[in-house]
């Protein structure tokens, strides 16, 4: 049973950083692609990153230079670091098995003063 939990999230105020972890069970993330998307209020969800198996990584164009993909496969875990936060950055933000379609339940990232 594949299991993807988010952590990480929070309220930051505009310019700060917060990193997301996504632990995952039931699975070995180096064996897919991950994928970091997000929602924000009256929006559709969004591809925000993805990372494939070989390590090649891919951004949404308003994230880029600002937020990094990640993965640790000793702790089987995938971050997104997240730097310069926009109040526009104001998600839930969601890990997804990009290949295979297993979701996680999100996590709030709030950036505002």
């Amino acid at each position: 049973q594949v299991q993807l939990v988010e952590s990480g999230g929070g309220l930051v105020q505009p310019g700060g950083s917060l990193r997301l972890s996504c632990a995952a069970s039931g699975m070995i993330i180096s064996f897919y692609t991950m994928a970091w998307y997000r929602q924000a209020p009256g929006k559709q969800r969004e591809l925000v990153a993805t990372i494939t198996i070989g390590g090649a990584t891919n951004y949404v164009d308003s994230v880029k230079g600002r937020f990094t993909i990640s993965r640790n496969n000793a702790k089987n875990t995938v971050y997104l670091q997240m730097n310069s936060l926009k109040p526009e950055d104001t998600a839930v933000y969601y890990c997804k098995d990009y290949q295979r379609g297993y979701w996680g339940q999100g996590t709030q990232v709030t950036v505002s003063s």
